[in-house]
């Protein structure tokens, strides 16, 4: 059966109320101590593109690595969860482009199975991507696009006639604590029944300078995107960030197992954001810690999992036993 894909329209979705939710993760992120931003607010419309292109950067291995691992074992995955007689729904976590959900999307053509693809993410911007792509590869696709910050308001799913395949790729589980990690999890798992599979993918602990160049690439693209942040509440919370009077760090916390980005005040400085009501005292060297991305062994990951309802079914790594997906089901 041939099921043709409708015309999304992201202007029906419900609206994100971006400025109220930046105003409140402002007011308690950089009135503490250590100062702190969450890093969903990287991706306004400039920080998506911007980490598009560190995708493509030569120190930016993660990427690259899983996709290789998806066009390896693309057909296994799809043929673990799809028997080809009902449809198949992908639900995916932080959508971006897509670009590696199309590799799921032509097993699941090889196989000949009528596909809906759900793409939640928190910029308009990306999900029009996402759906640009998929509709141009894949028009036979329905696509169910949802505009949603699912850390904070995770999403109801419809009840659907056939099997899910939740995704969550990009090594993206890693910017959230272990506790921000179990919940986004356990959310999306409550919704899954017995014949759907959940498809995660992890980072793994490797060598520091391997991890730190990924993150401060030679480039500066890295550290455009970081820096993109105080754009942001520049442009949105009238602000008057001197994105020249801050400076990107990329460093390894070997005792928390993750990377860390932060931005660094280079001078003593006064920063005003009107929309929040807030005047900052920035010492030189004090920062704004604005993203994690933690890495995992087989043990802390195989705890994420089993913490969060699921148990795993198979585990594919590249040779460097630099990069993990699993896929699970849930247990509970």
């Amino acid at each position: 059966m041939t099921t043709l894909s409708p015309p999304f329209d992201l202007d029906s979705q419900p609206l994100i109320d971006a400025r109220s939710e930046i105003i409140r993760e402002v007011l308690d992120g950089l009135r503490s101590r250590p100062r702190t931003l969450q890093p969903w607010m990287l991706y306004d419309d400039l920080g998506s593109r911007l980490f598009e292109q560190i995708t493509d950067l030569p120190e930016y291995y993660p990427t690259r690595t899983e996709r290789s691992l998806l066009c390896r074992h693309a057909d296994s995955i799809v043929a673990s969860v799809a028997d080809g007689s009902r449809p198949l729904r992908l639900v995916e976590l932080g959508a971006g482009s897509a670009s590696k959900t199309c590799l799921l999307l032509a097993a699941a053509a090889r196989r000949h199975i009528d596909v809906v693809y759900m793409p939640l993410d928190v910029s308009a911007e990306a999900l029009d991507l996402a759906c640009g792509n998929i509709q141009s590869a894949f028009p036979n696709v329905v696509l169910e696009p949802l505009l949603v910050n699912y850390v904070d308001s995770p999403p109801q799913l419809e009840e659907f006639d056939g099997s899910t395949l939740a995704l969550y790729l990009g090594t993206s589980i890693g910017n959230f604590t272990p506790r921000e990690s179990r919940t986004i999890l356990r959310n999306l798992g409550y919704q899954m029944g017995s014949q759907d599979a959940f498809l995660l993918g992890t980072d793994l602990v490797k060598d520091e300078f391997i991890l730190v160049a990924a993150y401060q690439d030679s480039q500066g693209v890295t550290a455009a995107f970081n820096l993109n942040i105080l754009h942001r509440l520049n442009k949105e919370l009238e602000a008057d960030f001197d994105l020249s009077g801050f400076r990107h760090c990329a460093r390894w916390n070997s005792f928390e197992s993750r990377m860390e980005m932060h931005l660094e005040s280079t001078r003593r400085q006064v920063i005003q954001i009107p929309a929040a009501g807030l005047q900052l005292d920035f010492r030189p060297g004090e920062t704004i810690h604005t993203e994690n991305s933690y890495k995992f062994t087989d043990e802390t990951l195989g705890a994420l999992l089993f913490d969060s309802g699921f148990t795993p079914e198979m585990t594919w790594k590249d040779a460097r036993q630099w990069y993990a997906l699993t896929l699970s089901r849930t247990y509970q």
